[in-house]
């Protein structure tokens, strides 16, 4: 691509030079003398007398005005010692000079002392190091991204498929492909649709959570247009010094409607796309640099071909000017994948790692509900790197699924030591959740029970693996969620006749599903439909702010309390009537560690033969 247009016409570089020897050498023989000359002492005349009797003066100058002496001590102390001239001519200073002649002191010239080493040092050698530092300065500013290049645009231009992605990378996102592939053939193929009358938008908006391929997916929209690509950071904008950021988006759509058609990627565009509505804020640099974004996306017309594609994960907060239609026409949801997005997802990341045959991302998948591409990308590189720990050629089944639980929870503490007690708690702890689980209808199998200490903190955990996902959950499957996070502590109860701290996290997650269950989905008795709490972020964690008066607020509370007590009543009475299959359980955890899922129903089956357990891979 050529460069042209992005070459400008230079001063000669003498003149600079010229200009800054002048500045150096004024400094230099102005400024730098007056640092190192040596000092004067004022004295009184009879002093001065005194001095030159006793043999302690080197040399005087005199003129009308004073008399200057250069004591023999002069290199030590680098001080002259100067008096006023008490005679009115010349014949009255007759005694002095006969002084001076009798001492065979010079006094007829100015003292002068020459020290070439030290002028050297204060002229020439400054004038070099003053000269050669500005050469550097001169050579950066003209470099891109260079100390001097304020406002210039420091993009990367991607041409032709440099990004080495293409939408064969991309799974899990077949609806924002589809946008925009169609994007991508309006700039390939524009005349079939201004043969209808449609305009291509100017801009498309990704959003979704971090980690679902927002910025892959721009990539990707670079190897598959096979046009100039502009990729920066909002935060590339925003320069210290006021102006220089409405200064770089110039600078930006300039170069892209030279090299139109092409696609410009703006990442975290709310950088400085943030709402103006704050006046605490007002006419500051990230204010003008969105004036000016918006100011430019007016400006430019969409048929040239010039696409301006943004990703952000707080679309919330951008400003209202920013999302109206003639800007960024189109919102293109990167969400997190579903059951068979992840499949995909993991398919495509494992291509280059070596797997054995019966690993099955079916199985994966309904273990990671939730979990992003990154997420997923994380765990498949995880288990290679535990296989090669192993010593094994191929990844397993295995690995796959201790990937999936250092992911969760971290990596097992080998070296913690828990006293017996202790271990005891924690395996009716987690046979509690486990018991609970398998006695309850709407629940997940589970898949794995452990008791064995993680880098999380966890001291054991319980992992279940969903027959299908799910989308909808009914409010008898939320009290059932409640009521197996309480098995935990009501097995404590039942066991030790006393509670630990272990239960922290659960009391944590059940609280929290409880007020969901009043303020978010309308689900109690008590309150109606009527929804009391606030999402304050779309994306990024479950940031919530309760919208209602205080009188509301404390009958909340106590609804959320009489949910959660009535749910660990349950879970007492569910445990206490099996209470011979939890210690046999809790037993067998205790002394193996870990269970399988299969292991569990198994030794359940044995202890319970009249109930029937629903295995975890039923289904899908």
């Amino acid at each position: 691509m050529s460069t042209d247009n992005n070459k400008k016409k230079k001063s000669p570089i003498f003149i600079y030079y010229a200009i800054l020897l002048i500045v150096v050498l004024v400094i230099s023989y102005l400024l730098i003398p007056k640092l190192v000359e040596p000092k004067e002492k004022k004295i009184s005349f009879s002093e001065f007398v005194e001095m030159i009797k006793n043999d302690e003066a080197e040399q005087v100058e005199v003129n009308s005005r004073q008399y200057k002496l250069k004591p023999k001590n002069f290199k030590e102390t680098n001080t002259y010692y100067v008096t006023g001239n008490i005679y009115n001519d010349f014949h009255e200073s007759s005694a002095l000079l006969s002084l001076l002649d009798e001492k065979g002191l010079k006094y007829d010239s100015p003292i002068v002392s020459s020290n070439y080493l030290l002028e050297l040092i204060i002229y020439v050698v400054p004038t070099i190091v003053t000269i050669a530092f500005f050469v550097v300065i001169y050579r950066s500013m003209n470099k891109k991204g260079g100390v001097m290049s304020f406002g210039k645009n420091t993009s990367k231009i991607y041409a032709e498929k440099s990004t080495g992605k293409t939408f064969a990378d991309v799974a899990g996102q077949e609806e924002a492909k589809q946008n925009l592939v169609e994007i991508i053939d309006f700039l390939n193929n524009p005349g079939k649709y201004t043969a209808i009358g449609a305009k291509l938008p100017k801009g498309a908006l990704l959003v979704g959570p971090p980690g679902t391929g927002k910025t892959l997916m721009a990539k990707a929209v670079a190897g598959e247009a096979k046009v100039p690509f502009f990729s920066l950071s909002g935060s590339e904008f925003v320069e210290m010094f006021v102006g220089m950021g409405a200064s770089r988006v110039r600078d930006l759509f300039r170069q892209a409607a030279e090299n139109a058609p092409c696609i410009v990627f703006i990442d975290e565009i709310d950088a400085i796309g943030k709402s103006r509505d704050n006046s605490f804020s007002s006419n500051d640099e990230r204010e003008q640099t969105l004036n000016q974004l918006l100011s430019e996306m007016d400006g430019f017309d969409s048929s040239k071909g010039v696409v301006i594609i943004a990703a952000t994960n707080r679309p919330e907060i951008l400003d209202k000017a920013l999302l109206r239609p003639g800007r960024f026409d189109r919102r293109i949801i990167v969400d997190l994948p579903d059951q068979k997005g992840r499949v995909d997802i993991m398919n495509v990341h494992a291509k280059n790692v070596l797997m054995e045959p019966d690993v099955d991302f079916e199985v994966i998948a309904r273990a990671t509900p939730g979990a992003s591409g990154a997420d997923l990308e994380n765990i498949i590189n995880e288990a290679a790197l535990r296989a090669v720990r192993a010593g094994k050629q191929r990844v397993s089944q295995k690995e796959m699924e201790e990937a999936i639980e250092v992911v969760i929870a971290g990596e097992e503490k080998k070296n913690r030591v828990m006293s017996d007690e202790e271990k005891r708690i924690v395996a009716y702890h987690e046979t509690g959740h486990a018991l609970v689980t398998s006695l309850l209808t709407h629940t997940e199998p589970v898949h794995k029970i452990t008791i064995i200490p993680r880098t999380s903190g966890t001291l054991g955990y319980v992992m279940h693996v969903a027959k299908k996902e799910k989308v909808l959950m009914t409010k008898k499957e939320l009290l059932e969620e409640i009521i197996i996070l309480t098995g935990g502590r009501a097995s404590e109860e039942l066991e030790f006749d006393s509670v630990t701290t272990g239960a922290s996290n659960d009391i944590e997650r059940a609280t929290e599903m409880a007020r969901n269950i009043i303020t978010t989905y309308g689900m109690s008795d008590s309150f109606g439909f009527v929804n009391w709490q606030k999402k304050n972020q779309m994306y990024l964690g479950d940031s919530k702010t309760l919208n209602c008066s205080e009188e509301t607020h404390s009958k909340i509370d106590n609804e959320i309390q009489r949910i959660v007590a009535d749910c660990y009543k349950k879970a007492l009475e569910l445990l206490g009537a099996h209470k011979a299959t939890l210690d046999a359980l809790a037993s067998v955890l205790y002394e193996k560690e870990n269970l399988t899922g299969d292991e569990f129903m198994k030794l359940f089956s044995e202890l319970e033969p009249d109930i029937t357990l629903t295995r975890a891979d039923d289904g899908v």
